[in-house]
């Protein structure tokens, strides 16, 4: 008969975890690490690994806002912890449940990214003055991610329902891992050599080890040369990568890259129909203005009697000669009086008027004779009287 006794997974976890508890050196241990793959969960508990160049270890803290921490928590950073080594029976995985921490320095991963941060911003490869813009409405959008996993569909999904006009281009990559920075190179130069619009470059969450392959220094400076405009999209809002900063734009989330990339085709539709509002009122308020100046010539007098306007007109030319003519007339008048008066003054002055009277005038070579040095014998002499002229012959 057999007589063996098999445990349950259970009652070998729950075994194992009352041997660590009884442990007194466990019960209260002092670790140094590095934190990664920190999540905030809702309850108000941290859950992290705690990690050094060789190995790393879970680690949880409840209620971490009681402890009244002095630094806040976040990956990267190299921290001093205080707690108790135990097992998660459900998991079946051993952890340290925290409850101490107090900031240790940055972790050597932050350190990197900060150095590469500011040699590249020194370079200008972030000034906002060299940011290409996006294209409004791309026909095609070119999408650098994984080819499995929720950011490669999310991104589909939104472009999809927001504007299905527009063409997605999958240039699939490795965004972790050995290789996955000369990957992402590859496909950044694929995609700039292609017809895409514009660029969308992403992966989901995760720990600043798992999106490192996005703060590498090639990475940054592919992005930089790349001539279509290149949206990042890493990790989740409160992720910030190198790539975020030397792309044209950054996103929080890979949905949100969608988001901004292509238009709202019901935001569209909304657009264009109050457009088509505004301008059929438009035309609605010209058109009546028309009409009522149409109406007005319509009704005018003079347009529906134009025999009326030529009478009229006939009467003020026939009124303007007759103007015309007295002017005239009397100008001629008066024109014709000052010249009597003129010619009478002539005729007054006239010296040949006095011959009338029986005086004459003689001349020698058509000059009057003034004084008898003026002749000599022999010359000829004309002799003027009032009716007539004789000559004489000086002696």
């Amino acid at each position: 008969m057999n007589n063996e006794i098999y445990l349950s997974v259970s009652d070998v976890n729950t075994y194992i975890k009352s041997i660590l508890d009884r442990d007194e050196f466990l019960s209260y241990v002092h670790v140094k690490g590095e934190i990664s793959n920190l999540k905030f969960h809702t309850r108000g508990h941290l859950y992290f690994s705690l990690k050094d160049e060789n190995s790393k270890i879970n680690a949880v803290m409840f209620n971490y806002k009681n402890y009244g921490l002095d630094c806040a928590p976040k990956d990267g950073m190299s921290v001093d912890v205080k707690g108790k080594i135990s097992v998660f029976v459900a998991g079946g995985n051993y952890q340290i449940t925290v409850t101490s921490m107090k900031e240790d320095g940055v972790g050597n991963l932050y350190i990197l990214f900060e150095e590469l941060k500011k040699k590249l911003a020194n370079e200008g490869l972030f000034d906002t003055n060299i940011k290409k813009k996006l294209p409004r409405f791309p026909k095609k959008v070119g999408v650098i991610t994984a080819s499995t996993g929720a950011a490669v569909k999310d991104i589909i999904s939104t472009i999809n329902r927001r504007f299905p006009l527009t063409e997605i281009v999958l240039f699939p990559t490795l965004v972790q891992g050995e290789g996955a920075k000369e990957n992402i190179v590859r496909m950044l130069k694929a995609a700039d050599e292609s017809d895409v619009d514009v660029i969308i470059l992403g992966r989901g969450g995760g720990s600043i080890e798992d999106l490192w392959a996005f703060n590498e220094e090639i990475v940054a400076r592919q992005i930089y040369l790349t001539k279509k405009p290149v949206v990042s999209a890493v990790g989740h809002e409160i992720d910030y990568t190198i790539s975020d900063f030397v792309s044209d734009l950054r996103a929080p989330t890979p949905t949100a890259a969608a988001e901004l990339v292509v238009p709202n085709q019901l935001e569209i539709i909304r657009y264009l129909n109050d457009y088509k509002a505004r301008i059929v009122s438009v035309i609605t308020k010209k058109l009546s203005s028309y009409e009522n100046v149409l109406n007005k010539y319509k009704n005018n007098y003079i347009l529906n009697n134009p025999t009326n306007m030529y009478i009229q007109e006939e009467q003020k030319l026939d009124n303007l000669i007759e103007k015309l003519n007295r002017n005239i007339t009397y100008d001629l008048e008066k024109k014709q009086t000052k010249l009597d008066n003129i010619k009478t003054k002539l005729e007054l002055l006239n010296p040949l008027n006095i011959l009338d009277k029986g005086y004459s005038v003689t001349m020698c070579n058509g000059k009057i004779i003034k004084n008898i040095d003026d002749i000599k014998s022999g010359d000829l002499i004309t002799t003027k009287i009032s009716n007539g002229n004789f000559e004489s012959i000086v002696k």
